[in-house]
């Protein structure tokens, strides 16, 4: 049974239109707390990327505040930090209990504003390696200690962070696994004559083995084995294509790998494109692909699954909580481009063991991953923060 609908402020430092796996669940979480009555208000910093607007309703209908608007770039964190403590201080009578998504300065001005008005508070580390990186600076640590002393529930992403977290010396009771909640209904298959239609609207040929990648071309995400692995495939499958959807850093250098490996058109960079775009690049695909060294809760292999897509992936805590070898995909050993090659050749050499995996992962998101899954979670976790208040 749900709890009753609350006043709550959502404390993120970024929010969508700037586009991540943090923004996008805060967004997918809030909307479907208005929409289940909830009163929500968002907080974030005014990155360029932002509405030039002090104030706009995104699309769900969720009411969001741009704080620090017109700030340098060194400056828009104290900024933002400093709006956090005052907002939070004035409008103290219009919620009842705040969430801080990401660690940072506004953290640790915002925490002890909170704790003096007794205001429950919620937390989520947004990431892998992050809490171990707060351990490095004196403002994290000065972060750490509040939260071992003031929040009863942190949230954490995958099993990793967990134990990230008890060494850190928050206490394993303090821990609350929470996942990334993913749109089932968005994304979601396409029959074959719509499959069909949609490859030659995007220039794939019809019967060309695809695997896809979705998400920021960084060194964390380890795409330079993924391409040595699947030049290694291209050899077997003639007509196969990889497709990588997204931009970052490493798009030069790996545009530049691409081409020394002899790959080609083989290889289709796509740049950044719309949330539409991305399903529809799923949804001509036969294999998604994440091999990275570094995830929280990895958004874009959720969708994947959600879209009917077997896996293959690099064996870290965030892909193996998602993926059971040989059930929802294929794990492979992290920077092996031998093993990697195996996996894709396995699945592109089987398209109804793929099927079969598909079908397999888009029921273990329905089932545990959709949007309203997750939010029960989120609303039997403010009920107990909230207590008798």
């Amino acid at each position: 049974m749900s709890a009753p609908p609350i006043s709550l402020l959502l404390v993120s430092y970024s929010y969508p239109p700037v586009l991540g796996g943090s923004e996008m669940e805060a967004q997918r979480v809030c909307g479907e707390l208005v929409r289940r009555g909830y009163r929500v208000k968002v907080l974030c910093a005014g990155l360029p990327a932002m509405p030039h607007a002090a104030e706009f309703a995104d699309p769900g209908g969720v009411p969001v505040r741009i704080l620090g608007r017109g700030c340098e770039s060194g400056r828009l964190d104290r900024a933002f930090a400093l709006g956090v403590a005052w907002t939070l201080w004035k409008e103290r009578r219009e919620y009842r209990l705040v969430y801080f998504l990401m660690q940072g300065l506004h953290l640790a001005a915002g925490l002890p504003v909170a704790r003096l008005l007794r205001k429950p508070v919620v937390m989520k580390v947004s990431g892998s390696s992050l809490i171990t990186a707060m351990r490095g600076s004196f403002l994290g640590r000065l972060e750490l200690r509040w939260l071992r002393k003031w929040v009863p529930q942190v949230m954490v992403l995958n099993p990793g962070m967990a134990d990230e977290a008890v060494a850190a010396g928050l206490r394993p009771e303090q821990l609350r696994w929470m996942p990334n909640p993913v749109d089932t209904t968005e994304f979601s298959p396409r029959g074959p004559a719509e499959r069909l239609e949609l490859r030659a609207g995007l220039g794939v040929p019809a019967g060309a083995p695809v695997a896809i990648y979705v998400g920021r071309l960084a060194p964390e995400k380890e795409l330079g084995s993924l391409l040595g692995g699947f030049a290694a495939v291209a050899r077997q499958f003639p007509a196969a294509l990889l497709v990588l959807v997204g931009d970052g850093p490493e798009s030069g250098r790996l545009q530049a790998r691409a081409a020394s490996l002899g790959l080609g058109a083989r290889v289709r960079f796509t740049g950044r494109v719309t949330i539409p775009e991305v399903r529809q690049w799923l949804r001509v695909s036969d294999v998604f692909a994440l091999v990275s060294s570094n995830e929280g809760f990895p958004c874009s292999l959720g969708e994947a699954m959600a879209t009917g897509l077997p896996s293959v992936v690099s064996g870290i805590p965030a892909n193996l909580q998602l993926i059971d070898d040989s059930v929802h995909g294929l794990h492979a050993a992290l920077r092996d481009e031998t093993s990697i090659a195996e996996a894709l050749a396995r699945l592109f050499s089987d398209p109804a063991l793929g099927a079969r995996m598909g079908e397999a992962a888009r029921r273990r998101v329905i089932e545990n991953y959709s949007t309203g899954k997750v939010v029960d979670r989120y609303e039997a976790l403010f009920a107990e923060a909230l207590g008798g208040k």
